[in-house]
C-alpha cells in the first residue's frame, strides 16, 4: 500500500520558517527604514520654523519689556502731594532698612513744592500710610529745599535730622545752615522745620549775614518760607553802609 508523501512535522522546539523567507522583525525594520526619512524631514521643517519664530519673537519681547520699564513711572498712579524716592537700600534687618541718598518730594499747604534729601535714612519703613502712622526716620546730612511762590528758593542743611511723618516736621541738629535766594544766610545749632506750614524755628543762638549786614540773636522764627524772619531774645545787628539803598 502506498502510504503517500511523508509529512514532516516540526517538533515543539524547532523554529518555523515564515513564508517568503523573511522574519517579522526584518519586515518591521524594512518598513521603519522607508518612513524614517519622512519623519526626519518633518522634524527638520518643524525645528526650522521654531528657530525662525524665536528670531522674531525674542527681539520683539525684549523691546516690549524695555518699553514697559520705561513707561512704568508714568503708568503708576502717584500722589503729587508727597512722594518718597531712594537710590539704594542697605539693611541687615528687613524690618528696618537704611536708605542711601533718599529723596522726599511733595507740596506744602499752598501747593508749593519742597524736597528733602540726605546721605542716608536710618530705620526707614516704607508703608502706604507712612505720613499717618510711619515711624520717625533718622537722617544723616539732611537738606531741605523749598520753592517760594515768586520762584525764589530757601535751603536748610544740617549734620543730622529727625523726620516725624505724623506732624510732617523735620528736626535739624548740628551746624544748621539756612540759605535764601536773596543772599542772606543764618547759622545755628538746632532748628525745627514745619514742612506743611513753611515755618522754621530755633531757640538756640543765631548768627547770620547778608546784603543788609551782620546780626546775632538768641533765637529766630522764620515765617512764610523765609519772607519774614523774627529774631528773639537779645539781638545785635551791624548794618553795612548803604544797606537797603537800591542806588548803592
Amino acid at each position: 500500500m502506498d502510504a503517500g508523501p511523508v509529512r514532516k512535522i516540526a517538533s515543539a522546539g524547532a523554529a518555523a520558517v515564515p513564508v517568503g523567507g523573511r522574519s517579522r522583525d526584518e519586515r518591521r525594520r524594512s518598513v521603519g527604514a522607508q518612513f524614517a526619512p519622512r519623519v526626519a524631514r518633518r522634524l527638520s521643517v518643524g525645528y526650522s520654523r521654531f528657530v525662525g519664530a524665536m528670531k522674531i519673537l525674542l527681539p520683539v519681547g525684549a523691546l516690549a519689556l524695555v518699553a514697559i520699564v520705561a513707561a512704568w513711572p508714568y503708568i503708576q498712579p502717584s500722589d503729587s502731594r508727597f512722594r518718597i524716592g531712594f537710590a539704594t537700600l542697605v539693611s541687615s534687618e528687613a524690618q528696618s532698612p537704611n536708605i542711601i541718598n533718599p529723596r522726599l518730594v511733595g507740596t506744602d499747604s499752598s501747593d508749593q513744592p519742597f524736597s528733602i534729601t540726605a546721605d542716608m535714612a536710618k530705620n526707614f519703613q516704607l508703608r502706604e500710610d507712612f505720613w499717618q502712622n510711619g515711624a520717625p526716620v533718622e537722617l544723616e546730612m539732611p537738606k531741605a529745599d523749598v520753592t517760594l511762590e515768586d520762584g525764589t528758593w530757601l535751603v536748610l542743611t544740617a549734620n543730622s535730622g529727625l523726620l516725624i511723618p505724623q506732624t510732617k516736621t523735620l528736626d535739624l541738629l548740628g551746624k544748621v545752615n539756612l540759605f535764601h535766594d536773596s543772599g542772606y544766610e543764618l547759622h545755628t545749632e538746632k532748628a525745627t522745620v514745619d514742612l506743611k506750614a513753611g515755618v522754621a524755628e530755633s531757640n538756640d543762638p543765631v548768627e547770620g549775614q547778608g546784603p543788609f549786614g551782620h546780626l546775632k540773636a538768641e533765637g529766630m522764627r522764620l515765617l512764610d518760607k523765609g519772607k519774614t524772619i523774627l529774631f528773639t531774645g537779645k539781638a545785635q545787628v551791624t548794618l553795612y553802609p548803604g544797606a537797603g539803598n537800591p542806588e548803592s
